[in-house]
């Protein structure tokens, strides 16, 4: 009998409407009465802005507003935060510089917006965001890590001191520096580690919609997280109270961690649908997206592994630069620190381990989580080593790996991880069986005989891919439970009485219908220490939104 249930192979659900083109996307949804919203975004990495001429602009076709960086501060809407706070190896805490949703005083990256322009459509909007003039008094620029540190270089943030976020360290730096002192052999390696820039095929949109009767926002995002946008837009940028925000992501075309995070143009389209009591639809460009959406990467490192005469490990030392640009993002302080060097370890036995990161602002667009977010890094820097090592020992790459293997389960990493069970031999083994690894010589003589280059390499890695606790329950709750006729007909999760975790879903790039469908089938049949009970209340707060009635049914 086969496996049922969850954990069964099924079929997907989604993807008719994806390849007939029938996908529902935020820049599909058409609201009544709605606007367009552009930016006027600076051209200049560093500068004051000393004036926002807005007097030709509300002359234009089709313009309804145009709304600056100081209306924006001054009704009090917040500044973004970073959600994950680092101390510093003296003690101190990170130093988070302020960012507005759009710059009143200062800019401090090429894309960095200072206005916006609602119109009729979105020809207007763009046609009349030319019009705007922004009187700019150009300020030195810091555009990589090591002028940003120099001591001649010009301050980003009053906040952080020499342009340094946090100074933090893992590991034991007594205990390390002791096996290098008894190492036979040392193997050094200088890694950059370049920046990247997110290309989703859709690129950001939002719709926002104020309700004037019942004072309540409404977002349409492309968002991996709408839950985490609906309590970080309500908890700490004052757009509006909890339950008077409702956040929806339909399908998202892509994301990989750039729309994880909450940008300045989802906080002005909430704002700005208020201000001119209509909906208000932004949806970007590619250029746009170049420059705002969150990067990737960008590491300045420098790295010794030390080994016995055996070819054995005996520890590592790392130091990592890390720029995040010219602001910290949501989840920024977290990918360089707890999310790259507790990942230095990989999967090699390795005794003791000291690695620092300094974090360091920039004139650059901000840096965040993309595409596996420090764990990329991580393994990338050790593979490098290990693989520079091979070449200056004169050893095969897979042997010398081979030979650094963990093999005795669980097994404590210096950096935090603990590994409960692995064979990294028996993977390492059935790669080299896929690609005849033994015959590799032979084919290499052959194609230099034929004046042909041929090569060949090999990484090993460690996937941390989950941050959640143990034990779950789940209760399922029809929507009718709710009592709210405006959302009758959705499906809804809610979280029972002793569980502490929230479960909800999103149409994303890899839409959930295929596993909601296996996991509620699943359910009925699970034995759980807590119980299925019914949760207490039901609110939106509880019971997150699966899938909402669409504005374009």
């Amino acid at each position: 009998m086969g496996v049922e249930g969850i954990g069964a192979s099924v079929l997907r659900k989604e993807d008719k409407r994806f390849i007939t083109g029938k996908g529902r996307f935020v820049d599909d949804i058409k609201l009544l009465g709605m606007t367009h919203a552009y930016f006027v975004r600076s051209p200049h990495a560093h500068a004051k802005v000393k004036g926002v001429d807005i007097a030709a602009a509300m002359k234009m076709p089709g313009v309804v507003a145009v709304l600056t960086g100081r209306q924006i501060v001054d009704d009090k809407i917040g500044n973004l935060i970073c959600g994950w706070a680092i101390t510093s190896k003296d003690g101190s805490s990170m130093k988070m510089g302020a960012w507005p949703a759009m710059a009143p005083e200062v800019v401090r990256f090429v894309g960095q917006a200072v206005a916006v322009v609602i119109a009729e459509t979105k020809n207007q909007a763009r046609d009349a965001a030319e019009a705007v003039v922004v009187d700019y008094e150009e300020l030195p620029v810091v555009a990589d890590v090591k002028a940003a540190i120099a001591p001649s270089a010009v301050q980003l943030h009053p906040e952080a001191p020499g342009n340094i976020i946090y100074d933090w360290h893992i590991g034991d730096q007594a205990v390390t520096d002791a096996a290098f002192n008894a190492a036979a052999h040392v193997v050094s390696l200088d890694v950059t580690n370049n920046r990247l820039i997110p290309n989703a095929m859709e690129p950001r949109a939002a719709i926002a919609d104020y309700d004037t009767a019942e004072d309540h926002f409404t977002l349409y995002t492309t968002s991996q997280n709408p839950h985490v946008a609906r309590l970080v837009l309500s908890a700490f940028y004052n757009i509006a109270p909890e339950h008077k925000l409702r956040v929806i992501a339909p399908d998202v075309g892509g994301g990989f961690g750039s729309k994880i995070y909450i940008y300045p143009e989802e906080m002005v389209a909430l704002w700005a649908s208020k201000k001119v009591g209509r909906p208000v639809k932004w949806t970007g460009d590619r250029s746009e997206a170049f420059l705002t959406d969150a990067h990737g990467r960008d590491h300045i490192t420098h790295a010794e592994m030390a080994f016995d005469k055996d070819h054995k490990i005996t520890g590592l030392r790392v130091k990592t630069h890390a720029n995040l640009g010219a602001y910290m993002s949501l989840f920024s302080s977290s990918v360089p620190t707890y999310l790259y060097a507790t990942l230095l370890s990989g999967q090699y036995d390795i005794p003791t381990i000291y690695a620092e990161v300094i974090s360091v602002y920039t004139n650059t667009t901000p840096v965040d989580a993309y595409r596996g977010a420090g764990r990329p890094e991580a393994s990338f820097l050790l593979e490098r080593v290990i693989e520079t090592a091979a070449r200056q020992f004169k050893v095969d790459p897979a042997e010398l790996r081979r030979k650094n293997f963990i093999t005795k389960f669980p097994h404590q990493t210096p950096v935090i991880m603990t590994y409960d069970s692995g064979d990294y031999g028996a993977s390492l083994d059935a790669a080299m069986k896929a690609i005849d690894y033994a015959d590799f010589p032979t084919r290499k003589a052959k194609a230099k005989a034929e004046g042909k280059l041929r090569g060949i390499g090999m990484s090993c890695y460690i996937e941390a891919c989950g941050i959640a606790s143990q034990r779950r329950s789940v209760a399922w709750v029809p929507a009718s439970a709710c009592g709210n006729r405006r959302r009758s007909g959705s499906t809804r999760l809610a979280r029972s009485r002793s569980s502490r975790d929230r479960i909800a879903t999103v149409r994303a790039t890899r839409p959930r219908s295929a596993s909601w469908s296996q996991s509620a089938s699943g359910c009925r049949s699970i034995k759980s220490r807590s119980s299925m009970a019914t949760p207490t209340r039901c609110s939106s707060e509880w019971a997150p939104m699966v899938r909402a009635r669409r504005p374009w049914d």
